[in-house]
C-alpha cells in the first residue's frame, strides 16, 4: 500500500512540475553616450596664436547633432520602443556636466514613455524639449568656456574612473525568468588629436605634440619603416598604458578635423603620405587604446 501511495505522489508531482512555465532568458541591450569636448584653442581662429584653424568655426556642434539625433531615432525609438534604458551625456575637459538626458532615471513604465513620445504629463517637456535644451546647452558651452592647456588624457581618465559616467551590465530575476541588462558605452572625445598642455616639464607622461611627432617621422624615414613598426619598436614613442579593467566597457571614438601639416588654402601636405601628423597621431593612440584595453577604438576625421 505504501508504494502505492509513493507512486501516485510520484504521479502527481511529475504533473504539477509540468505545468510549470519554462524559464525565460531575455538579454536587452542599451546604449550609454559621453561626448567630452576638447574646447581649447582649437575652436579659435588660430592654434597657438599660428596655425589657421580648420575647426573655426566650429564643426562639432552639428557633429553633436547627428549624434542625438542617434540617439533618439536609433537608441531610443518614440514611438516604437517600450522601456528603453539608454542615457546621453556632454561635458567639457573642465567640467562635471553641461547637459545630459538618462531614460533609465524615470522608473515607472507609463511616466517613461509619456517622457519618449512627449505626451501626457510630458506634452511640453518630454524628449523632444530635453533633446533642444541638450543642443543649446551644448551651443552655449562653446561660446563661453574655454580649457586651454588642459592635460587631456589625465581628465579623460579621472573622469572615467572617479565620475561615474561607465554603466555596468546587470541582471534581473524573479525567481523563474532572467533578464540580461547590458550597456553600450561610448566616449566621443572631440579633439584635434594633438596631446599638448602646460606644465610638461613636470609631467610629461600624456603629453604628444609637434616635437614628439617629428620624432617618429624620423625614425621611420631614418630606419625606412612605417609607424606602426616605430612605435613597436621603439617604446619611448609611445603613450603609457593605463591599468583598469573598466576600460574593456568603453568604445572609445576620437573625431576631430585639424592637421597642422594641412595647406586648406593650396590643398597640399607638408609631409608625404603615411607620415603626416595626423597618421602618426591615429597610430599613437590607437596603440594606446588597445594597450589600455579598450572595447573598441575609432579614430575620424570629419
Amino acid at each position: 500500500m505504501n508504494n502505492y501511495f509513493r507512486v501516485v505522489a510520484g504521479i502527481i508531482l511529475l504533473q504539477l512540475v509540468s505545468c510549470l512555465p519554462e524559464p525565460v532568458n531575455k538579454s536587452q541591450t542599451y546604449q550609454n553616450i559621453i561626448i567630452l569636448s576638447d574646447l581649447s584653442d582649437r575652436v579659435e581662429p588660430l592654434i597657438n596664436g599660428v596655425f589657421p584653424n580648420q575647426q573655426y568655426p566650429p564643426k562639432d556642434e552639428e557633429e553633436i547633432k547627428n549624434i542625438l539625433r542617434f540617439f533618439k531615432d536609433e537608441c531610443v525609438k518614440p514611438g516604437e520602443k517600450i522601456g528603453d534604458k539608454s542615457s546621453i551625456l556632454f561635458s567639457t575637459f573642465s567640467t562635471e556636466s553641461v547637459a545630459s538626458i538618462d531614460i533609465d532615471k524615470i522608473k515607472d513604465l507609463g511616466s517613461k514613455q509619456q517622457f519618449i513620445n512627449s505626451t501626457g504629463k510630458y506634452e511640453n517637456n518630454g524628449l523632444n524639449q530635453a533633446i533642444e535644451e541638450f543642443n543649446k546647452k551644448v551651443q552655449n558651452a562653446y561660446r563661453n568656456i574655454r580649457n586651454p592647456g588642459l592635460d587631456l588624457l589625465s581628465v579623460m581618465v579621472d573622469k572615467v574612473e572617479n565620475g561615474k559616467l561607465i554603466k555596468e551590465n546587470k541582471v534581473l530575476t524573479n525567481g523563474v525568468d532572467t533578464t540580461f541588462i547590458n550597456f553600450d558605452n561610448h566616449i566621443y572625445i572631440f579633439t584635434d588629436g594633438y596631446l599638448e598642455y602646460k606644465g610638461k616639464n613636470s609631467n610629461s607622461q600624456f603629453y604628444f605634440g609637434i616635437n614628439e611627432i617629428e620624432q617618429i617621422r624620423k625614425y621611420c624615414t631614418a630606419q625606412n619603416v612605417d609607424i606602426k613598426t616605430a612605435l613597436d619598436k621603439n617604446r619611448s614613442f609611445c603613450l603609457p598604458r593605463i591599468e583598469n579593467n573598466i576600460y574593456q566597457f568603453v568604445n572609445l571614438h576620437v573625431l576631430e578635423t585639424h592637421e597642422r601639416d594641412k595647406d586648406v588654402q593650396l590643398q597640399k601636405y607638408i609631409n608625404p603620405r603615411g607620415l603626416r601628423d595626423n597618421e602618426i597621431l591615429r597610430e599613437v593612440w590607437r596603440k594606446w587604446a588597445v594597450e589600455s584595453g579598450f572595447k573598441s577604438f575609432e579614430w575620424r576625421k570629419y
